[in-house]
C-alpha cells in the first residue's frame, strides 16, 4: 500500500491520471500484518486517495474483497467487471465468523450479495463491464479492448472537473454510501 501510494503521488506531481486494477483476496489479518503497520497503510491510502487531484479511476478485475481492495480502491469511477466481486470481508472469513468454520462460503456469498450486479443496484460501484462471451479468461485480447475502451470513456467524462471539484465528488460519493433497515 505504501508503494502504491507512492506511486500515486508521483503520477499526481506529473499530471498524470491514475487506474487502479484490483484483485486481492484481502489484506492478511495477522500479526505480523498488524505489526508492520498494515492497518495504517490501508488508512492512509483512504484518505490520501481521497484527496488526490488527477482522475482516479479503480476497476475490480477478480477477487475485491475487505481493506486490500480499499485501500487502492478510492477513485472518481469505481468499476466492476460483470464475473467479478467486491466486498467488505470475503465469503469465506463471513461463514467463519458466523457458522465458525468455511462449509457455509457459498451461502454466506449469497447473503452478502457481492457481485457486480448488485453492487452496482446498491450505486457501491459506478458501473459494471461486459466481458467478453465466456468471461475475460476466455479472450484476454477482447477484454483488453474492453478496458481500454471504459478507461479512455470515463477519462473524458473527467477531464472537465477542477481537481477541487474531483476531491469534493470523491469525498460526497463515499460519504453517502451505505443503507441500512431495521
Amino acid at each position: 500500500y505504501r508503494k502504491a501510494l507512492r506511486l500515486m503521488k508521483l503520477a499526481e506531481k506529473f499530471n498524470i491520471p491514475i487506474v487502479t486494477l484490483i484483485d486481492t483476496p484481502g489484506a492478511f489479518p495477522g500479526l505480523e500484518a498488524e505489526e508492520r503497520g498494515q492497518a495504517e497503510a490501508i488508512a492512509r491510502n483512504l484518505y490520501e486517495m481521497t484527496l488526490l487531484k488527477v482522475p482516479v479511476i479503480c476497476i475490480i478485475i477478480g477477487e475485491g474483497a475487505s481493506g486490500g481492495a480499499l485501500g487502492i480502491g478510492i477513485g472518481d469511477r469505481v468499476l466492476m467487471m460483470e464475473n467479478t466481486w467486491y466486498s467488505v470481508i470475503s465469503p469465506e472469513s463471513c461463514s467463519s465468523i458466523l457458522w465458525h468454520n468455511w462449509n457455509f462460503k457459498e451461502q454466506a456469498a449469497e447473503e452478502l450479495k457481492l457481485d457486480a450486479k448488485s453492487m452496482f443496484d446498491f450505486k457501491l460501484i459506478d458501473g459494471v463491464i461486459k466481458e467478453p462471451l465466456g468471461g475475460a479468461h476466455n479472450n484476454p485480447e477482447e477484454m483488453a479492448k474492453i478496458l481500454k475502451h471504459e478507461i479512455k470513456k470515463h477519462l473524458i467524462d473527467l477531464k472537465d472537473f477542477t481537481p477541487k471539484e474531483r476531491i469534493d465528488n470523491r469525498i460526497k460519493k463515499f460519504s453517502a454510501m451505505g443503507f441500512f433497515e431495521e
